[in-house]
């Protein structure tokens, strides 16, 4: 690319600052003029904010054009900035389309939406648009991208996943316990309907077609009152050994401030 550069002095700002410009010659740019300050140590400056950051409140530059050099009222830089917004757009229009994206077509269907069948038949419905379907379709067996994927703490130490009833299988073809965990996970924080795996006995023997995507990869299970009794008494446990831990907190910062208070009062 062929540029013509040009370097003067910069009386709008403090003695010694230089302000460069750069023609392009050729490319498709040609024509386009680019603006850079040097101050009096050789340090160039791109941009308006740039030059205001270095400064700082050395000069008033709220007033400055960085594209001419000098001081304007705010009206007319106001308009300069929109004569270079316009000069950038007519620039722009005469670029050549280098977008390698393919053509899509943009005319509208022959047909209009939804199409209505008329005969003399009392059952006949309008077609639904399936384009403007509210339920949009879901992936097969997608809960097999979170294999090999494991929980952390914030140590760097793997934390030990959780055991699944012996009630629980899985289905669909090479899953795991982990991808049948990761799928009743997602199914209890992604579906309010019950969760009750799936029913059909078709799906184990060709789940790609007889899958139900509204539920997990697993065959139907029941949860027996036994299950829940025992579901919650871990609860109860787990709520005795958080109130235990807040206890234990509470007692070592009890101790550790009357230390702080009786070292200040030595």
């Amino acid at each position: 690319m062929i540029m013509e550069k040009k370097r003067m002095d910069c009386p709008s700002l403090p003695p010694g600052w230089k302000k460069e410009e750069v023609i392009r010659k050729s490319g498709l740019s040609a024509g386009k003029c680019d603006v850079y300050y040097y101050s009096p140590k050789g340090k160039k400056f791109r941009s308006k904010p740039q030059l205001s950051r270095y400064l700082g409140n050395t000069i008033d530059l709220g007033c400055f054009d960085f594209r001419t050099g000098k001081m304007m009222m705010p009206s007319k830089l106001q308009k300069n900035k929109q004569r270079l917004r316009n000069e950038n757009l007519t620039i722009n229009k005469g670029k050549p389309d280098l977008n390698t994206a393919l053509p899509i077509r943009q005319t509208a269907s022959i047909f209009k939406q939804p199409v209505t069948k008329v005969v003399n038949h009392p059952s006949n419905k309008v077609k639904t648009d399936l384009q403007r379907a509210t339920e949009q379709p879901r992936q097969l067996f997608w809960e097999k991208r979170l294999k090999g994927l494991r929980v952390s703490a914030i140590t760097e130490e793997v934390l030990r996943t959780m055991e699944l009833p012996k009630g629980l299988t899985s289905v669909g073809p090479d899953t795991s316990d982990e991808t049948l965990l990761s799928a009743i996970a997602s199914a209890l924080h992604m579906s309010s309907s019950p969760i009750t795996g799936q029913t059909t006995s078709a799906a184990e023997k060709n789940p790609a077609i007889w899958l139900n995507t509204s539920q997990p990869l697993c065959k139907a299970f029941i949860v027996t009152d036994q299950d829940i009794r025992e579901q919650e008494l871990k609860v109860i446990q787990a709520r005795r050994c958080l109130e235990d831990a807040l206890m234990a907190d509470g007692l070592a910062r009890a101790v550790e401030s009357s230390r702080d208070s009786e070292d200040k009062a030595a």
